[in-house]
């Protein structure tokens, strides 16, 4: 879709302060929108890939459009093709034309021209009028009435992220859940828990995935949080937050609308647009809570490749899903390929979460211009984890397998049953039997019965599953 300077044998020709380019004919977007097609060709991923980030650039003109005309500043009669226009963009259409690369100079200038223009386009059509006519409908007095690139893409980007939210909370949700179901399944499996990879106390295997649920729904919280910070906005305030050029009711009337399109009724206007337009610590904020959301998510899943490591050589206390061949050399392997790739788009957030500090603490003044990075890393964090989470879900973890008989021999022979009876033998007995039945390789149960007088009702009492999981305490 790269537009050629000069003409071409089939397109129509623009003009902007620059001079003119021939854009193709088949191109809603224009002028600028051409220009930054030329100017950065940078990562390969246009807005087209962000449905989201469309969407909330044409519900934030659809609001300045139906604002404008509620203070008197648009006719009517262009304000509802706007309107249109916008509502058909929002159901899908025109997302191809959303061509301009993510990362851009400009603070999203480019962005925001590429949306001025498409709407401007077919709200033209709406009226009955050819693309290009911007006498009666123009990208930027018309679409763009009241508003600056500085306070509709950081607006758009908050939209858009909201959506993102959304998701990934309910994937985040129906992943708790598929642990919790783990949990019930799992209550009455013994093992032995570990600290520092060696090992520790029993458990119940039912414990450990209780455990994974429990501290999924603390970052549901956590990024339920964060997603309310995205509802101050700093639309109305135009190119520094003044407010210039935007008619008096602007400001309440747009974010009203907006309220109204979108269905999110905590949206407000920022008590000081000024110093809202300048800042991006939401974005801070959100990058932070994403990376622990991620990170926690990413040790889930390193716990699931280790309990099912082997399956002859490893703790092969549970049993993944098989989902594909492991080895092209090797016959039989099986790798734990979805936590793998769990652990990978953690490791793309955590380095994300780097590129937003550094964005953020690289503005200068009234603005900040590095939001085109931001918007790029904090929606390609949300969406990949939104989709690697469901994945795990349902292609691994509904699927997991206890391997019961192995895990109750591990327990029956293991050092850790000594610590439930220390309070009974003292710590310098029971250490002495546990240091013994390691070094000799017997069960630590041998020797209790052995060199103690506990008797066998004594020990059935302290060793008790739910004694040892911490459920009743012992009598």
């Amino acid at each position: 879709m790269t537009p050629a300077a000069g003409g071409t044998a089939r397109g129509r020709t623009e003009q902007d302060m620059l001079g003119t380019v021939t854009v193709p004919e088949h191109a809603y977007y224009g002028v600028h929108t051409a220009r930054a097609l030329t100017n950065f060709p940078i990562s390969g991923e246009t807005l087209a890939a962000r449905p989201h980030l469309i969407d909330a650039l044409a519900a934030v003109k659809q609001a300045a459009a139906s604002a404008n005309v509620a203070v008197a500043a648009l006719p009517e009669h262009i304000g509802s093709a706007i309107v249109a226009a916008c509502e058909e963009i929002r159901g899908g259409g025109l997302h191809d034309q959303f061509v301009v690369d993510l990362v851009q100079g400009g603070a999203g200038t480019s962005t925001n021209m590429n949306a001025n223009e498409v709407i401007a386009n077919r709200a033209l059509e709406v009226l009955g009028l050819p693309r290009g006519d911007y006498a009666a409908v123009h990208p930027l007095d018309h679409v763009n009435l009241g508003q600056s690139t500085n306070d509709v893409y950081p607006t758009a980007v908050k939209l858009a992220l909201d959506a993102h939210l959304r998701e990934l909370l309910g994937a985040l949700a129906r992943l708790r859940e598929a642990f919790e179901g783990k949990a019930a399944e799992f209550a009455d499996v013994l093992k032995v828990g570990r600290t520092q990879l060696q090992d520790a106390v029993p458990m119940t295997l039912g414990q450990e995935f209780g455990a994974f649920g429990v501290t999924l729904g603390e970052d549901e919280d956590r990024l339920s949080e964060a997603r309310l910070l995205l509802h101050e906005l700093n639309l109305g305030g135009t190119a520094i937050g003044t407010g210039l050029n935007a008619r008096p009711g602007y400001r309440e009337a747009v974010v009203a609308r907006l309220r109204d399109i979108t269905g999110i009724s905590t949206l407000v206007s920022a008590p000081d647009l000024v110093e809202a337009t300048q800042d991006v610590g939401v974005f801070v904020q959100l990058s932070g809570v994403l990376k622990r959301t991620a990170v926690k998510v990413s040790k889930i899943c390193n716990d699931l490749r280790l309990l099912s490591s082997g399956p002859q050589g490893g703790f092969a206390e549970i049993e993944l899903p098989a989902r594909q061949a492991g080895s092209s050399i090797m016959p039989g392997k099986v790798n734990p390929v979805i936590p793998e790739a769990i652990n990978q788009i953690a490791f793309d957030i955590i380095g994300n979460d780097v590129t937003v500090t550094l964005a953020a603490e690289g503005g200068q003044l009234q603005l900040n211009a590095f939001e085109p990075i931001i918007a790029r890393a904090l929606g390609s964090g949300l969406g990949n984890l939104t989709a690697g989470l469901r994945v795990l879900a349902e292609h691994c973890v509904a699927g997991i397998r206890a391997r019961r008989d192995h895990l109750a021999a591990v327990v029956a022979g293991s050092t850790g049953l000594v610590t439930a009876l220390s309070p009974a033998l003292g710590y310098e007995t029971a250490c002495s039997i546990a240091v013994e039945a390691h070094r000799d390789g017997r069960p630590a149960l041998d020797l209790v019965r052995e060199r103690t007088t506990l008797t066998e009702e004594q020990l059935a009492a302290l060793l008790a599953p739910d004694v040892l999981t911490g459920r009743r305490t012992a009598t």
